[in-house]
């Protein structure tokens, strides 16, 4: 039975979270017309969805141009989980440093469906190109960040993945197949690896390696991305993806929490 199949399913909320979640960092506001294209609801729905979240608080019409942005008690709710993520402050030097010392951008993802989201960047401040922003959502495909992902993940959250309702159950599939290459590349060299031009035509080299914390039920990804004219897969696999291995060993201890891997077969 899927969630949206099971009588404790409220499918309101649903569909108001998911008008919360179509918005982007780089947004500057959205209107019902384009919140409808984004959560593929109805504009009658989402006119309704967008009222009722203004009313109490979690988005803000502008009277400028009508458009919706953020309001404040979304904000508040969005400082409580991220203050709740308490490896986060271990997280910042050690990445920044990473960012710094590879030239790369190192990013931090958690699976929100069938897409990965980027909740924090860290960036070099001697490298101007770089393309990802905090809110951007990475595909179901078989990305750095996905295959470790699904590496660190015990055959109960993979199970739990596939009753969900997926767009594109394929991917998944796919994913599974390459489950064991990923494993082996994980024990290997301690991280993985997507070359830009695979799968989907990437458009950059990234290497990632999945963290497990005691606040959250699933494990999140960091990654480390270039462009492939800034730091060449060879570089990504024997400079980059060493240096983001030892980072997360770091953190693993600075916040005791266990390998990644350690759940995997639970």
């Amino acid at each position: 039975m899927t969630e949206q199949n099971d009588p404790r399913f409220a499918t309101t909320l649903a569909r108001g979270l998911s008008v919360l979640r179509a918005f982007r960092v780089t947004d500057d506001g959205l209107s019902n017309a384009e919140i409808a294209q984004r959560t593929g609801l109805p504009k009658s729905t989402v006119s309704r969805l967008t009222f009722t979240l203004g009313e109490l608080g979690y988005l803000v019409q502008s009277p400028r141009d009508d458009r919706f942005r953020p309001g404040p008690t979304l904000v508040a709710v969005g400082h409580v989980a991220a203050t709740s993520l308490s490896f986060l402050v271990p997280a910042h030097d050690l990445m920044q440093r990473l960012a710094e010392e590879s030239g790369t951008l190192v990013v931090l993802a958690v699976r929100d469906g069938d897409k990965m989201v980027l909740i924090r960047t860290w960036r070099p401040t001697r490298v101007a190109s770089i393309w990802l922003e905090v809110g951007q959502r990475i595909p179901l495909q078989p990305f750095s960040s996905w295959r470790a992902f699904i590496v660190a993940a015990t055959p109960a959250e993979i199970e739990r993945i596939a009753a969900e309702h997926l767009l594109d159950p394929d991917a998944l599939d796919a994913l599974l197949v390459d489950r064991p290459q990923a494993l082996a590349d994980m024990a290997r060299q301690g991280f993985v690896s997507t070359p830009g031009g695979s799968g989907m035509s990437a458009a950059y080299n990234a290497v990632s390696v999945p963290f497990r914390s005691s606040n959250l039920a699933e494990p999140v990804v960091f990654t480390c991305g270039a462009l492939p004219a800034e730091a060449p897969i060879k570089r990504m696999e024997t400079d980059v993806g060493p240096r983001l291995a030892a980072a997360i060993r770091t953190l693993e201890r600075l916040t005791g929490q266990a390998s990644g891997l350690v759940r995997m077969e639970a």
